[in-house]
């Protein structure tokens, strides 16, 4: 007789869930109103413009490693309260800075910076605290319920950003700033939790530990280049759809928020779908498709101006979402069946380190690629020229990504013929054997 599966996850999920829903839609406010308001405030330059865009992925390269090792180390719960706070107060720094006429570039930078700093101590902690309250075998609905409204947010929040800035100007960030605080409210409700995992070893150990063990397993390996790989030319595109988007098809900031939110209906259709898609292909074989997939249909943006530029934007950026969700929702069920759970930290922040860590530079030669071919091009071809560079770069994600299933089966069987051998033992882990 087939088990049905329980409706809810759990209260303390349950909170946690609320909590991230509310956050991930403020967290679309800021997104879309940074680069608007250096757009049409600041008069920011493609340079200016990538710049700030690196600012948001800089405290990859420069605190992931160090991440990974204090999360082990600290209570967890405590350390995504505090990460919540100082992301409340990065944020309100913009508007008031604006109002008292010192908003600039440096400022700016400086504000995303933190923002940055703090999102990359609590994602590490956000993927330890998920199979902390979560069982095991419930992982990928959890993670599926996280992408669920991950994307809805992605629905709601570009049009309500730009609502809001039309409404209040930068004051709108401070609907970002509410959101942290929510979020933080609702872990704090939580029953203890995540206390320290790891005291042995010195923080040198630690810290080269994560990297060795995603190198050491061969599915981890892979993922890890295959996300590096993507790494490299999806910032590239991301970064210069609002350059393409106001400068060079001279679209509204209604519209662009209008198609951004069309678009992520797809991201969201993409969550719901990757749980069985997952099943029937195998989160693997879905991994991987989903790469190139989600790569190829970026060149959709080509279509402008012989489309009309709001629809090729919405149709294509939510092919490009739903195929970003089945990502999301496979690649981290993936990698935390391969480490204990002592090792969850330092395995996510090296991971992120090394898939992230190239981020800040892929955004940055964004901008750089626009600035230097506007002048022979003009902007309109300068940005679709550096957005088709980027998108075919990202597809060579693919290629890596084409083994792990295999790998990934090889270690199930190997699991049941342990299990026949020695009764209902519990399969240990796979060790980095290729």
């Amino acid at each position: 007789m087939k088990r049905l599966r329980p409706a809810s996850l759990g209260p303390e999920f349950n909170r946690f869930w609320i909590g991230q829903s509310v956050s991930t839609v403020g967290d679309r406010i800021t997104v879309f109103v940074v680069p608007t308001v250096m757009i049409f405030l600041l008069d920011a330059s493609a340079f200016q413009v990538g710049i700030v865009a690196m600012a948001q992925y800089l405290g990859i390269p420069l605190l992931g490693p160090l991440a990974g090792v204090l999360v082990d180390r600290w209570d967890n719960r405590r350390t995504l309260l505090v990460c919540d706070l100082a992301r409340l107060a990065a944020v309100a720094v913009i508007p008031v800075a604006y109002w008292q006429g010192r908003l600039s570039t440096p400022l700016l930078f400086a504000c995303v910076a933190v923002i940055s700093g703090a999102t990359i101590f609590f994602t590490v902690g956000y993927l330890v605290a998920v199979p902390a309250v979560v069982p095991k075998d419930h992982l990928v609905r959890a993670y599926s319920r996280l992408e669920g409204t991950r994307s809805v947010s992605e629905v709601s929040g570009p049009s309500l950003a730009a609502g809001l800035y039309g409404a209040l100007g930068v004051a709108a960030l401070l609907v970002d700033a509410a959101s942290y605080l929510i979020s933080a409210l609702c872990i704090r409700s939580m029953r203890p939790w995540g206390e320290r995992t790891v005291a042995e070893g010195s923080v040198w150990q630690r810290l080269t530990a994560g990297f060795r063990l995603n190198w050491s397993d061969p599915v981890l390996r892979r993922v890890v280049v295959a996300a590096v790989t993507l790494n490299c030319g999806g910032p590239v595109f991301v970064t210069v759809l609002p350059i393409l988007a106001y400068q060079g098809l001279g679209v509204s900031v209604g519209v662009f928020g209008a198609a951004m939110s069309v678009a992520a209906v797809g991201a969201l259709a993409g969550a719901a779908l990757a749980p069985k898609a997952g099943e029937r292909l195998g989160t693997g074989r879905m991994l991987a498709w989903a790469l190139l997939l989600h790569c190829l249909v970026g060149l959709g943006v080509l279509a402008a101006p012989a489309l009309p530029a709001g629809a090729v934007i919405a149709v294509t950026m939510g092919c490009y979402g739903f195929f970003m969700s089945c990502i999301n929702v496979s690649s981290a069920p993936i990698r935390q069946s391969r480490m204990s759970t002592h090792n969850q930290g330092v395995m996510h922040a090296a991971f992120r380190t090394a898939t992230w860590g190239v981020i800040p530079l892929a955004a940055l030669v964004g901008g750089v690629a626009v600035s230097v071919l506007s002048g022979p091009l003009g902007v309109l071809d300068a940005a679709r020229v550096t957005m088709a560079g980027g998108t075919l770069l990202a597809a060579c994600s693919f290629l890596p990504a084409l083994r792990i299933q295999p790998l990934l089966d090889a270690a199930a069987e190997r699991q049941r013929e342990s299990g026949a051998d020695h009764g209902d033992a519990e399969p240990a882990l796979a060790e980095g054997t290729s």
